[in-house]
């Protein structure tokens, strides 16, 4: 199917592009596309103005320091993939963005562009959740700053208000040395998943958890934070127990149920990544 009729706009600024958002009723921007331009073209969407932010200056970089990542709104996701500071930094987002989707649309599809759609099964907005992610929107109003667990209000629904653009997302560190956990399960490479579980631990001195982080996505219309299995954690060294008893919280999670799987199908599976996301980190923690 071809989309529908709409006017195009290709502002070269942020000021710009806000200015052509604010003005027009209807407006949608657009980033990498592969999220878009497909639900243009099976007429899900029917935007009459579509600005496309590729000309826009400034919006693609990766700058990392000792307070952790800041990653630019347009920012391709294949950069991100081959970034050996990201890898370094946040190895949660460099092992998790190889499941976003191709090769083909890594190269297309942008941090911002992701985030902004907040799709509950994709990798980067439960990334988002599990690194306490702040988002930077710009409007005509200014800037502010969203934390992300007032960023997912619903399912693909985000808290930008529609004059509003995503500038830029800033991931916080965790300590040198932390271990990452990723496990996600589709029907097939490249699809989103039915069900996928994030993890982070750092280790103390006396080698037992001292900070840990367990985000479940695809289970439910945006990505969840385990907040009771984290607590838990924290003070115990790693086990199978340990990870068994965090794991049984995931599946109490209100759990979608669709053509794909039951909603106890995913329940299911949301227990069987945590802990082999867990376990995952605590291995790269420990070692």
């Amino acid at each position: 199917m071809k989309p529908p009729p709409f006017e195009y706009h290709d502002p070269t600024t942020i000021p710009e592009a806000i200015s052509l958002l604010g003005s027009y009723e209807n407006a949608r921007l657009l980033a990498g596309g592969q999220s878009l331009m497909p639900m243009l073209n099976m007429r899900y969407v029917f935007p009459d103005h579509l600005i496309d932010l590729n000309k826009v200056g400034g919006l693609d970089y990766i700058n990392t320091d000792a307070d952790g990542v800041e990653i630019g709104g347009m920012t391709r996701q294949r950069d991100i993939e081959f970034s050996d500071e990201l890898a370094e930094h946040c190895p949660l987002l460099s092992e998790a963005i190889r499941h976003v989707g191709h090769i083909q649309t890594r190269n297309r599809g942008t941090m911002g562009g992701s985030l902004a759609h907040l799709d509950p099964a994709a990798e980067i907005p439960m990334v988002c959740a599990a690194m306490d992610a702040r988002i930077r929107a710009q409007g005509p109003n200014g800037e502010r700053t969203i934390p992300i667990a007032e960023f997912a209000l619903g399912f693909m629904t985000t808290a930008l208000a529609p004059d509003e653009m995503l500038v830029s997302v800033s991931l916080p560190g965790w300590a040198s040395g932390h271990g990452a956990g990723f496990q996600e399960f589709g029907r097939r490479h490249g699809d989103f998943a039915i069900a996928s579980a994030a993890a982070l631990i750092e280790v103390g001195g006396d080698g037992k958890i001292a900070r840990a982080s367990l985000t479940i996505s695809g289970v439910g219309p945006v990505p969840v934070r385990i907040e009771e299995a984290e607590e838990g954690l924290v003070g115990e060294a790693g086990s199978d127990g340990v990870f068994d008893t965090a794991a049984e919280a995931c599946g109490e999670l209100e759990a979608l149920d669709d053509i794909h799987a039951p909603a106890s199908y995913r329940q299911h599976l949301a227990k069987v990544l945590a802990k082999r996301a867990l376990a995952q980190a605590w291995e790269r923690a420990a070692s």
